[in-house]
């Protein structure tokens, strides 16, 4: 049995701001770990304790920490072009989600999903990942999900209980290519206003071998 739709979907500007937040999170603890690892050898070698080249290994190990989490701010670019589907596309409700697979990608973990709406058949397989960074699959999906967006051209996933925020776009790009192309005029334009375009195949975040 499929779930009822809850009263009210999700309020958009809190979601965005729970996403925002823990993106910043993230970022401010990796920050705080490469300061942090930086910062053991040059004090132990002003106060004298060790005369080693081994503690400027932790030094290295800072810079990588540094550069890694610079490199991983690219999930930022995740985060606002959520904002910008959620500015085009209302939230709607849908009863059941499917994790098919998932695999590994420097940018984060990418989860195969199907979104099933009652009625309806043929729900393209999508690929979907955690907006603000997380690799490990959000739980929460057993009782339906928000969506917004236009699945052959992409979206967003919305878990009603965290406010987790996943972007979507389709698995394979041009087996939906035909669905695209019979969209209105109406819907083109407002998928690419929603920059739900072919922008959207080649998302820097699920680029092949990311």
């Amino acid at each position: 049995m499929e779930n009822p739709a809850p009263a009210e979907a999700p309020d958009v500007a809190q979601v965005l701001k729970v996403n925002y937040l823990m993106l910043a999170r993230l970022l401010a603890s990796r920050l705080l770990l490469a300061v942090f690892l930086a910062a053991i050898p040059v004090t132990l070698g002003r106060l004298g304790i060790v005369d080693s080249p081994f503690p400027w290994v932790l030094a290295v190990a800072g810079m990588g920490v540094l550069i890694f989490t610079v490199y991983r701010a690219l999930y930022g670019i995740r985060v606002v072009q959520c904002a910008r589907v959620l500015r085009h596309y209302p939230l709607e409700f849908r009863p059941r989600v499917v994790r098919k697979g998932e695999r590994w990608t420097t940018y984060g973990d990418v989860f195969e999903v199907r979104v099933t709406t009652r009625g309806q058949h043929g729900a393209p397989l999508m690929l979907a990942v955690p907006a603000a960074g997380r690799r490990r699959w959000p739980g929460g999906t057993e009782e339906g999900v928000w969506v917004a967006g236009d699945l052959p051209f992409g979206g967003v996933m919305v878990l009603p209980g965290s406010k987790a925020m996943l972007f979507m776009k389709p698995a394979h790009w041009e087996k939906t290519a035909a669905r695209r192309e019979q969209a209105d005029a109406e819907r083109t334009a407002l998928a690419q206003r929603a920059r739900l375009t072919d922008r959207t195949k080649n998302a820097v975040m699920m680029r092949p071998g990311a």
